[in-house]
């Protein structure tokens, strides 16, 4: 219960804090992109069974990969598309918590 507390309050928190705390003026924009960064979990689809809670979705699922992670890091780097490279890397910290904790 605790563990998912956490990684799903990173997962919609995390972002609004970074939109607050960064991008003021667009903080409701800024947010939203972000936290659409839990559409990568689609990939989750892709799994027998689609969802396992003893499973560590880092480098299990394609999107969830260690090269995915390099691209999303990258996405930051442009202004164009940091808040999509933002809400990536938050979700890859979100569930990276739940695979420190298992």
């Amino acid at each position: 219960m605790v563990q998912s507390s956490i990684h799903y309050g990173i997962h919609f928190l995390g972002p609004l804090v970074v939109a607050l705390l960064f991008f003021k003026s667009h903080w409701l924009k800024a947010y939203i992109i972000m936290a659409l960064g839990i559409l990568i979990d689609l990939d989750h689809l892709l799994a027998t069974p689609v969802f396992d809670s003893q499973r560590c979705s880092i480098n299990y699922h394609p999107l969830h990969s260690y090269y995915a992670m390099v691209v999303y890091l990258l996405l930051v780097l442009p202004k164009k598309t940091r808040w999509i490279g933002l809400g990536l890397v938050i979700h890859i910290v979100a569930d990276s918590v739940d695979c420190n904790m298992m």
